[in-house]
């Protein structure tokens, strides 16, 4: 049976270790059990993390192997290789396919009722890896997607517009990488029409405002990259809202990586799509209405993404309508 309240995380490099210092203080789990390939690298993020037990609510966090991870009802895969400066996320293919394959034999050999979050890139194809070789359900085989680079929009969109990115409604879909698409039709301002909002703010030209903050959105991971050498702590903090929609059985409307099954024509493949979050992982993925260039973008993504994951010989059916 798997405990909710118990979330393993695999791979304690700077996503992994940054996911499992969020998720320790954030009060959802009484237990975070690390693992690595180097597990004294695990061993001690975990000590680093339980040593300020005495400074947050409770939560036991250690480091464990295989079996420790037999009840666990969250599992986050952050294990792989790092993204290289200037290197696109499908590069990191080949590198991180053998990764997740060794773990995914020694975790559902023990486990096969936890949700899974994929979080190594590219997050839409090892999703579906993911899917394929472990055997479980598809609602409970879900990525990261595109949550943060929708936070990225909504945090952009709020700083040019002068409001609070929460009370921005926008989605970033697709692939969690170069061919993402910024949903603008739908997007507004607590319930104001976001082209009359900008006009408001004194924007004279909103869509070639929107155009460049999409652009930065999209490229905002090579550019910490560049300066910092990795990202972490926002999709450290993604990942911390996804496990909060989970935990607490939200029903919160998120656009993680998970198989299309018919929504906006796309078949068989993992893309960042709006989807209802709960306990279960995902239990449906909302129809939103989308421009005509909108759809054409989503449907090239898929496509590409289809030509990644063809790589990989996954054999989930694909079909673009």
């Amino acid at each position: 049976m798997a405990d909710m309240r118990k979330c393993g995380i695999i791979g304690t490099g700077n996503v992994g270790a940054a996911s499992a210092y969020t998720l320790a203080v954030s009060g959802l789990f009484s237990e975070v059990l690390l693992l690595d390939a180097d597990m004294h690298r695990a061993e001690g993020e975990a000590a680093d993390i339980a040593h300020g037990a005495a400074l947050r609510r409770p939560c036991r966090v250690h480091a464990g192997g295989y079996g420790d991870f037999a009840d666990c009802g969250l599992v986050i895969l952050a294990a792989g290789t790092n993204q290289r400066p200037g290197e696109t996320r499908e590069a990191l293919l080949g590198r991180n396919r053998a990764i997740l394959q060794n773990i995914l034999e020694q975790l559902t050999a023990v486990n096969r009722d936890a949700v899974l979050l994929v979080v190594s890139n590219p997050v839409d194809v090892l999703t579906g890896y993911t899917l394929e070789l472990s055997g479980f359900p598809a609602e409970r085989v879900i990525g990261s997607g595109t949550v943060l680079d929708t936070a990225r929009i909504k945090c952009l969109l709020g700083e040019k517009l002068g409001v609070d990115s929460r009370n921005v409604h926008a989605f970033m879909l697709g692939e969690h990488g170069d061919s993402e698409v910024a949903v603008w039709s739908s997007a507004n301002i607590s319930g104001a029409d976001l082209d009359d909002f900008c006009l408001a703010a004194g924007i004279d030209d909103p869509e070639s405002m929107l155009a460049s903050l999409a652009r930065e959105v999209t490229h905002a991971a090579y550019d910490i990259i560049e300066r910092k050498g990795a990202t972490c702590y926002g999709i450290a903090m993604a990942v911390r809202r996804i496990a909060e929609a989970i935990i607490r059985d939200e029903h919160a409307v998120l656009p993680v990586s998970t198989l299309a099954r018919g929504a906006y024509g796309i078949e068989g493949v993992c893309l960042g799509l709006p989807a209802v979050v709960g306990r279960s992982g995902v239990s449906r993925v909302l129809d939103l209405p989308l421009s005509r260039d909108e759809t054409e973008r989503l449907l090239a993504s898929a496509h590409k993404l289809k030509t990644l994951s063809d790589q990989l010989n996954i054999t989930a059916p694909f079909l673009l309508l």
